[in-house]
């Protein structure tokens, strides 16, 4: 097994998904990469005061996040998993979060939409475990990067803005941690995957719009898994188990996360559906993942060791 090392440059960052982009670094099955990410605009240096326009990468693509990669397995092809295993996430020392930056339906219900936008600029102190505002709030920060996902069988570019069931994505998913494994259908040869979108701290539902963005390293390992007892998006976390939904509709996204996760504890409980659902109703939450990006998410989340074995 190899470990590899993948910064960012105008040739190794895209803001687009495409399964016709090319690979930026191939890798084998089981090695690991120390990915560098820069924070989903791509910024290049601190804003020096709230809103100022910073220089950024010029990335493959206009569609979204500034993401590194793709990165491609050597192997992967359509029907197996992509197991992506957070090793260790490190943000940069700096961040921001805007919110009311944008006309949407959750910005008009508030009042929002017509007035200026608010900033915090962040300063984060990775070894105390906590970020700073320039108004001098201090908030525990719990990194994790907001986009990871495959590339899927479509051509052209894809928007990067909407996380997606066939290949993940913009999850922005508070769980997925370090110590986190992320799995991922593979739809096309090599899987393709890109990485971005630095989060150090972030609430379920990213209400902002954005949470403390940041640029971040990330040290994963790739591997190639099968016979998952979900087909989807799912992970297993520090947390628990959790599996994801993801719609315009937010009772879709809470029905198809719920199915989800009483297929798994069909697999792995050996009940029916109904028991399944009765088994999970003393200790599965439904959290709203993020309500930021056109298609809404929804995970449910099975804490670790809150179900036993049964009768033998």
């Amino acid at each position: 097994m190899t470990r590899h090392q993948l910064d960012p440059s105008p040739s190794t960052t895209a803001c687009v998904f495409s399964r016709d982009l090319p690979p930026v670094l191939t890798v084998d099955p089981g090695d690991t990469v120390v990915l560098r990410s820069l924070n989903a605009s791509g910024h290049l240096r601190p804003q020096m005061f709230p809103g100022e326009k910073v220089p950024a990468m010029a990335s493959k693509g206009r569609s979204g996040h500034c993401l590194t990669g793709p990165v491609a397995v050597r192997g992967a092809v359509p029907g197996q998993v992509l197991a992506v295993r957070f090793i260790s996430l490190r943000p940069d020392p700096w961040g921001y979060t805007v919110a009311a930056g944008r006309d949407t339906p959750l910005t008009r219900r508030l009042g929002l939409h017509e007035g200026p936008p608010a900033w915090l600029l962040w300063q984060i102190d990775t070894g105390a475990g906590v970020a700073t505002s320039d108004r001098g709030h201090t908030v525990p920060i719990a990194p994790f990067c907001g986009v990871t996902g495959v590339a899927w069988d479509e051509p052209g570019e894809h928007s990067t803005i909407p996380p997606r069931p066939a290949g993940g994505g913009n999850i922005d998913c508070r769980e997925l941690v370090a110590g986190s494994v992320l799995y991922l259908p593979v739809a096309v040869p090599g899987a393709l995957v890109s990485i971005g979108d630095g989060h150090a701290a972030q609430g379920d539902g990213e209400v902002a719009g954005t949470a403390i963005e940041c640029g971040m390293t990330t040290e994963l390992q790739l591997d190639l898994v099968t016979a998952r007892p979900v087909p989807g998006v799912h992970a297993e976390t520090p947390a628990g188990q959790v599996t994801f939904g993801f719609s315009p509709d937010l009772n879709a996204a809470m029905g198809d996360a719920l199915e989800a996760m009483l297929t798994w504890l069909q697999a792995s409980y050996n009940v029916d559906k109904a028991t399944a659902l009765a088994l999970a109703s003393p200790v599965l939450d439904l959290r709203v993942t993020q309500v930021a990006n056109q298609s809404w998410g929804v995970h449910a989340l099975l804490p670790a060791g809150a179900i036993s074995s049964g009768r033998r």
